[in-house]
């Protein structure tokens, strides 16, 4: 799941014309993607038990082309230790106890628990505040609570994660690895800005990062459609989003809109049961059915970039002044491009939905 001048609503519907007509204005690319990643970090608010957050390792575990080098666990949906027990219970249910977890941030660069309610309370509702959601009877929610765990419904793991931290071996592992990780940011990019600021040559020893967030075009949809289309990851941590947008990595893959382009549904999860695996039985078990598949998009198109078939090379940038677009993702061509060092981005426009749709059932089965 992005301070900067600021897209206005002509912005955004010119943005929206010059894609539909394929203007030179935005550079489309061909869609050669890179080749397969064969070593991965990834970065992630795990909640669980069984939402897409977790469900993000499913285009991972069984890719013989891809070694997951390490998982970062991240504040984001949830409160990172709750996030970190689920993460290490899926590993055990998979049979991937070799995978090492790593903690990170507990809390965004600058945002609180109490600075987003102020937020929300001058600028309007947002349904969803991941782990500052209030807490109310019969909810998970503990807003006041970090370091609590409620009881685990698919169980508690006997795995336990690394004493180093998720920064740390993030920065380790990049050095050790030129040019041969990518890195995956699914949730807040709250370590991956860390690791970028005590690490200043991180971003060029990475193979590439992928963000799942820099939504764009969502007023029209929250507005008529009745759709909370806040870019969460974003939102959490804006600064952290803007340190991650305009460090000189190789090559950034933003998934945007198409991280909800495909949803989780019941007869998906009828093909999982027909499988006996402990892995299949714990998806269908705690689905999470009529979602969008973000995470698990992105963790897809970081396995598999030919699943991308429409993208445009465009500058992004995060909005970190304080007012209503606080945390807003911002695009522009490189016409218009302001000079403040935001990087080109490969936002990806489509994917193939039926294709990854039938590799991730696959997957999820195994």
């Amino acid at each position: 799941m992005d301070g900067g001048a600021r897209v206005n609503g002509i912005a955004r519907w010119a943005l929206a014309a010059l894609v539909a007509l394929g203007s030179p204005a935005i550079a489309f690319a061909a869609t050669t993607p890179a080749a397969a990643p064969a070593l991965v970090f990834l970065d992630n608010d795990f909640s669980g038990p069984g939402d897409s957050n977790v469900q993000s390792l499913v285009p991972l575990l069984h890719d013989d082309a891809v070694t997951i080098v390490g998982l970062g666990v991240v504040t984001g949906d949830a409160w990172r230790n709750e996030e970190a027990q689920s993460l290490l219970r899926v590993l055990e249910i998979a049979g991937r106890p070799d995978i090492p977890v790593y903690l990170g941030a507990e809390m965004p660069l600058l945002r609180t628990p109490t600075e987003m309610h102020r937020w929300v309370d001058a600028y309007g509702k947002q349904t969803w505040l991941g782990a500052f959601t209030d807490a109310a009877p019969g909810q998970p929610y503990h807003p006041s609570a970090p370091e609590f765990i409620p009881p685990m419904a698919e169980g508690t793991p006997k795995l336990a994660a690394s004493h180093e931290d998720a920064v740390a071996a993030l920065i380790r592992l990049v050095r050790a690895n030129p040019g041969k990780i990518t890195i995956v940011a699914a949730g807040p990019l709250t370590d991956i800005a860390l690791a970028v600021r005590i690490a200043p040559d991180l971003p060029a020893l990475a193979k590439a990062i992928v963000i799942e967030g820099g939504n764009v075009d969502d007023d029209v949809a929250t507005a008529t459609a009745g759709l909370d289309a806040m870019d969460f990851n974003f939102f959490f941590d804006p600064e952290a989003a803007h340190i991650v947008l305009t460090s000189p990595w190789p090559r950034i893959v933003v998934l945007s809109d198409a991280s909800r382009s495909v949803i989780f549904t019941k007869p998906t999860v009828a093909q999982i049961a027909t499988s006996p695996t402990p892995l299949a039985h714990y998806l269908t078990t705690y689905a999470h059915t009529g979602e969008p598949m973000w995470d698990e998009i992105t963790t897809a198109v970081a396995a598999d970039p030919t699943l991308i078939t429409k993208e445009a090379v465009v500058v992004m940038d995060v909005d970190t002044m304080p007012g209503m677009h606080y945390g807003r993702a911002q695009i522009w061509s490189d016409a218009f491009a302001p000079k403040s060092g935001a990087q080109h981005v490969h936002l990806v426009l489509g994917i193939d939905g039926a294709r990854f749709l039938r590799a991730f059932t696959a997957a999820a089965r195994k």
